[in-house]
């Protein structure tokens, strides 16, 4: 183990250390081309009656904001540094369910000095919530949540510096990851978890999964265990999420990299050296960042190289049929999947947009062939249609870009398998981790969250491509992250070509000067640091949340805890409506059918939140509501 502290590191910076690209591009060069950037800070393009922000509209002044500004139902919260969470004044939050509290009454209890155990560890919600969606299935409200990765230290706390030392202690770490769904129902005491609901279940690194679409039975996806290269076990590092219009869930693999290792020197053939390069899967013989391969043969890549091109795919779960197998769809590719928005074609096609996030990889559209009919059959809508890829110009013009055979030079599986590679073969836009994508539901744009990348202009991608400064990415050594906006032409998510803008650079007007002071909409009441999740509500407001740094010193004084704000896409406004506590990411969001309450995911906050001093932090939900119960979303 290179570092012995690799556990405790975010998976971003575990791929740096293991995987360091080569330095080749120089900074100086690139800052100044950042800055000099034209159309950065002053071009515009008119998406319908609304201005672009970094638009000149928008260098004007504050007065749109001003005449809008009552979209907002609250005052802007300031920051916050302590280890609770906050909410403006007519507001109130409580917990609705925390890791380890029970899905079922036979569910070990948990101890705060401890956790819980490795046996009943499965039938408890899960460690570090992400994305979320709630479904109403005939009257009854089901909330399925992403666990996105675990906290060894947390969860093994007796263990030496949390690492597995046995089957046990692995077993537990993959019980609880994954996904959770649960019946919620809210009474006098407000929202609760009904234990024991026919609908409550754990999907876990151990659930059986089905596989479909063109990799489905191709040799790089046999196993001894499942020669036919069609069903697999487990989904991993569940990290953003998505919904279909006919009510299944989709979860997202992301890092799932980093739960595989090598005990012994392994023989890999070209293509799988290649793809465990250019996705991150260390073939070291070392511990690695959970230690699975060291108890669980399944993960150990020098007896079983192909599980890795098991992983990395979006996973379909009908959360109204407990009964149901997951099913994993690799026509959509296999990367690093931050989360998945839905839209509908005016002639009823399906588009799910993706982001790949890691530094300077990309974002996708998947287009189906057939036509969405509600009631109608689905099997097809997610395993037979066209998988693209974004290209960003200059002029703020794009295009995606079909991966297919003839214009990759790779077999359809190998474009599934491989989705990366076939990118860079196209030469699409590198971009600053694009993570959560929302489509607006009252207007036809869609929105990425591009996190931040210290990369930009210093290093290539894991691929050798160019990370030069470009049209939607144009600062160099970029910390604070923007998001992106396109509108696609004709009106038709569809369409393979569309317009795009910047809808906000994050920056802080408080110690930078420049670009990396943020554009006109961030000021020193609202300023924050890399846009990660993001969700609009039926009303289109925008709702930003992030996952950055939180010191408030150097060139993040000023900024906080990390927190959720609400954006107006039509004047630019964005205004903080809560913070998270100490250390906490603000992740997942969804809201109850009737619309009155908020529910906010608290991913890996500082101990002692929620349960107080001597307690092991606890990731958890928590329930927002207005304390008049007029609707929030």
């Amino acid at each position: 183990m290179k570092d012995i502290d690799q556990a405790a590191m975010s998976p971003d910076d575990w791929d740096e250390m293991n995987f360091p690209r080569p330095d080749v591009q120089g900074f100086d060069h690139v800052v100044e081309a950042a800055i000099s950037r034209r159309g950065f800070m002053s071009g515009v393009v008119a998406f319908g009656s609304g201005a672009a922000v970094m638009g000149t509209s928008m260098l004007k002044g504050t007065t749109a904001m001003a005449s809008q500004s009552d979209r907002f139902a609250f005052e802007q919260l300031p920051i916050q540094t302590d280890g609770t969470v906050h909410v403006p004044e007519g507001y109130e939050w409580k917990v609705l369910v925390r890791w380890g509290d029970p899905l079922f009454s036979d569910a070990p209890a948990f101890d705060p000095a401890t956790g819980i155990p490795t046996e009943g560890s499965d039938r408890v919600f899960g460690e570090n919530t992400d994305g979320m969606e709630l479904f109403n299935v005939g009257g009854t409200e089901l909330l399925v949540v992403n666990s996105e990765y675990v906290n060894t230290k947390t969860n093994l706390p007796e263990n030496d510096g949390g690492k597995p030392a046995s089957a046990g202690d692995v077993l537990r770490l993959q019980n609880f990851q994954g996904v959770s769904v649960m019946e919620i129902t809210e009474g006098d005491n407000g929202w609760e978890v009904v234990v024991d609901s026919p609908y409550n279940r754990r999907i876990h690194h151990n659930t059986a999964m089905t596989i479909d679409g063109p990799a489905a039975g191709h040799d790089l996806l046999k196993t001894e265990a499942d020669p036919t290269g069609t069903a697999s076990l487990g989904t991993f590092n569940n990290c953003g999420s998505g919904r279909t219009p006919w009510g299944t869930y989709l979860t997202c693999e992301e890092n799932f990299n980093g739960y595989f290792g090598a005990t012994e020197e392994a023989t890999l053939d070209e293509a799988t050296a290649a793809g465990f390069q250019r996705y991150g899967v260390s073939t070291e013989v070392d511990p690695g960042r959970y230690n699975y391969h060291g108890f669980d043969a399944r993960f150990d890549i020098s007896k079983n190289p192909n599980e890795p091109h098991r992983a990395g795919y979006i996973v379909e779960i009908d959360p109204a049929n407990p009964d149901s197998t997951p099913v994993k769809h690799t026509a959509l590719g296999r990367f690093k999947h931050e989360n998945a928005a839905y839209a509908l074609a005016p002639d009823g096609r399906v588009i799910v947009y993706m982001g790949d996030d890691e530094r300077g990889e990309f974002m996708y559209k998947w287009l189906s062939n057939d036509v969405y009919v509600p009631g109608g059959d689905t099997s097809t809508l997610l395993s037979e249609g066209q998988l693209f890829v974004a290209k960003f110009n200059d002029d703020m013009s794009g295009e995606w870009m079909a991966l297919t055979p003839a214009a990759t030079g790779m077999s359809e599986a190998e474009i599934a398998i491989f989705s990366r590679m076939a990118a860079s073969k196209v030469g699409a836009t590198t971009m600053d981790r694009p993570e959560w994508i929302a489509v607006n539901p009252t207007a036809v744009e869609g929105y990425c969250c591009l996190t931040n990348n210290k990369n930009r202009g210093v290093k290539p991608n894991a691929g050798g491509d160019d990370t030069s400064p470009n049209g939607p990415n144009p600062r160099a050594a970029n910390n604070f992250g923007q998001i992106v906006r396109w509108r696609p032409s004709g009106d038709n998510h569809a369409s393979n070509t569309f317009e795009w803008d910047l809808y906000v650079m994050a920056g802080n007007p408080k110690t930078e000067t420049g670009p990396y002071a943020g554009s006109s909409n961030i000021n020193e009441g609202n300023m924050f640091n890399s846009p990660d999740g993001m969700m609009f509500d039926t009303t289109g407001i925008m709702w930003i949340q992030t996952d950055g740094n939180d010191d408030n010193e150097g060139e993040f004084e000023g900024m906080g805890n990390n927190q959720m704000l609400a954006g107006d896409p039509v004047t630019g406004e964005i205004r903080r409506f809560l913070t998270g506590p100490n250390g906490s990411e603000v992740t997942g969001l969804t809201w109850s059918s009737d619309k009155r309450t908020m529910f906010v995911g608290i991913q890996h906050p500082s101990a002692p939140f929620p349960d107080g001093e001597g307690a092991l932090p606890r990731s958890s939900i928590v329930a927002v509501k207005r304390t008049d119960n007029a609707k929030v979303g």
